[in-house]
């Protein structure tokens, strides 16, 4: 072995193992707030905007982190945490350090599977998600990608660490992360902040249409996921057929 192939070694433990030490990390902040009581605690909004606000000093740190969890471990919607960072640090703050946190925790998990293999995701998600999901993913790639996480209601963290088992880029899917992720995330920090504001009919208008969607996606939620599945495999398949006689003309 040569002195470039034992510099990549060296380079490719030490990023499996910083890797591996986020992830124990944030698996140890996870642990200590479910001893301590605060997951049992966190039901809302407000509750989340306390547990931020009551770090002080370290309210952005406690929030970073809480965002980074919400994609490796944590049962806790980035959208609903977005929102508590908002109200405890405001739009800007909240918004960036959101986003970032996200993108970064798809990263990990990204680059996590990538080095650990198919068993170790195994483990962290649902073998009938892997079934449906990876096939497709390996056939249609960075499109397949980019649309489902464009659209609701599809497994967003799942797919990253599913993303992790093929062949596609770390740069590619850092790109689709950044012009996916943020658009959700962006909108809860807006409503967050009260940087959003309209009369009350305004809401009432937004808020009946989200509550029956709401009410089917809890009801039909399976089979909006089907139906959107087959939609995002016909789009995809449309754009690999024009590219490829884009190619051959």
């Amino acid at each position: 072995m040569d002195d470039g192939q034992r510099d990549a070694k060296k380079r490719g433990f030490a990023r499996v193992l910083t890797i591996l030490l986020v992830i124990l990390a944030l698996a140890a902040c996870g642990g200590f707030l479910y001893r301590s009581g605060w997951l049992d605690r966190i039901h809302s909004v407000e509750d989340l905007r306390e547990l931020i606000d009551s770090a002080g000093s370290m309210a952005s740190v406690v929030y970073f982190l809480l965002q980074m969890m919400t994609v490796i471990i944590a049962p806790i919607p980035s959208n609903i945490s977005m929102m508590a960072g908002a109200l405890a640090l405001g739009f800007w703050e909240a918004m960036i350090l959101g986003v970032l946190a996200v993108i970064i925790g798809s990263v990990i998990v990204f680059l996590a599977v990538r080095r650990l293999g198919r068993n170790a995701a195994q483990r962290f998600m649902d073998r009938g998600v892997m079934e449906k999901y990876l096939p497709v993913i390996e056939e249609k790639q960075e499109m397949f990608l980019f649309l489902t996480m464009l659209f609701p209601f599809f497994p967003d963290d799942a797919l990253c660490m599913l993303a992790g088992l093929t062949n596609i880029p770390l740069g590619r899917f850092v790109l689709i992360m950044a012009l996916t992720r943020p658009w959700g995330l962006i909108f809860a920090a807006l409503l967050g902040s009260g940087a959003i504001s309209m009369p009350l009919w305004g809401w009432a208008l937004i808020a009946v249409p989200m509550l029956v969607i709401f009410v089917l996606a809890l009801k039909y939620s399976s089979e909006i996921e089907s139906r959107l599945f087959h939609l995002v495999q016909r789009m995809t398949a449309r754009f690999s057929r024009r590219r490829d006689g884009g190619d051959g003309r």
